[in-house]
């Protein structure tokens, strides 16, 4: 049963809070959480500058948006997506990797503070698996898996029908699991499962690659015309595409790596459905073969074979209904 603080909430000022980019919305929603969400209007801003910046321009952009929509304060709350670590209960984000000095960040009370609306905070990777099982690829599981796979990389976990936080709500870093005793940076551990899948890990990746072929007087497809150090996933991605044969081998080595963090999970878990937003959900048959034999090496088979791997159906909306999910919650 909804509470009646709920029923009044039909608007929501989401914010959608990345490593790279950051964008703030206005949607409507029904009285219930079953209901669809109508998305009314967006904007995206750079995360660039300090947390304050940041946040002054979202706060500036939805008090804008609620202004011209004519929404009174008390119809409407505000729901904030961001990676973590974080603590959703207080509303402080803590200091995700992927935000450098965004440290012990109260979050919710700036946003209350700037806009007069109720705030709410969840990590990225938990209002995205919502937002997947209730409107996307996830619909219709009891035991759900969903990762993110995109600047970082992290876990939502749904679990017998609900969403699993944890004793301190850290449940689902999976991106800070090690993989190997070396390898791309990712959540400030070389070898992790974000080092080897995250957009900045499969860069570091190419570039220790393109690196070594270089020293053995290789050409390099995917190095453009800026040297290696500017090299990102996209380039290797579009070099993939077009068939180049290192370009495939670094996302093959991810989706390697992939296969083994995904294993682990399995084999814990033992979810029904992984939902993969972001990379996967574009490049997923660029590392699905590697990924494959992996699994098959090293999660148990029964419970290999009752799991599915999906991309997630949200496409580049995702972070949108993430950040609404977020405030219905």
């Amino acid at each position: 049963m909804e509470s009646d603080n709920m029923e009044r909430d039909n608007y929501i000022l989401g914010m959608d809070i990345g490593g790279t980019k950051s964008a703030v919305l206005l949607a409507r929603t029904g009285r219930k959480k079953t209901d669809g969400i109508e998305f009314l209007e967006r904007c995206a801003v750079p995360t660039k500058g300090s947390w304050q910046e940041v946040l002054g321009i979202l706060a500036l952009r939805g008090g804008e948006m609620v202004k011209r929509h004519g929404i009174l304060p008390d119809d409407c709350v505000i729901g904030i997506s961001c990676g973590g670590p974080l603590d959703s209960g207080s509303g402080v984000i803590l200091s995700p990797p992927n935000l450098p000095g965004w440290d012990e960040v109260p979050i919710t009370e700036y946003m209350e503070q700037k806009l007069g609306m109720p705030a709410r905070l969840k990590n990225d990777a938990d209002a995205c698996a919502l937002a997947e099982w209730r409107y996307g690829a996830g619909q219709g599981c009891r035991h759900m898996i969903f990762l993110t796979f995109g600047t970082g990389l992290g876990a939502g976990l749904i679990l017998n029908g609900r969403l699993y936080q944890g004793a301190c709500g850290m449940a689902g870093e999976a991106g800070h699991i090690r993989l190997d005793q070396d390898g791309p940076v990712g959540y400030g551990k070389a070898g992790s499962f974000e080092g080897f899948c995250s957009g900045g890990g499969i860069a570091q990746l190419a570039r220790r690659m393109a690196a070594e072929a270089l020293k053995e007087g290789k050409n390099v497809s995917y190095s453009g015309k800026k040297g290696l150090d500017f090299i990102t996933a996209k380039d290797v991605a579009e070099a993939a595409e077009c068939g180049m044969e290192d370009a495939l081998q670094v996302y093959g080595c991810s989706g390697r790596y992939f296969g083994r963090g995904l294993a682990v999970l399995i084999d814990i878990l033992n979810p029904e459905r992984i939902v993969v937003g972001s990379i996967f959900a574009r490049s997923g048959k660029l590392m699905r073969e590697e990924m494959e034999k992996e699994l098959r090496k090293e999660a148990l088979p029964e419970s290999l074979a009752a799991c599915t791997i999906v991309p997630a159906a949200l496409g580049d909306r995702i972070g949108d209904y993430g950040a609404v999910v977020a405030a219905l919650e």
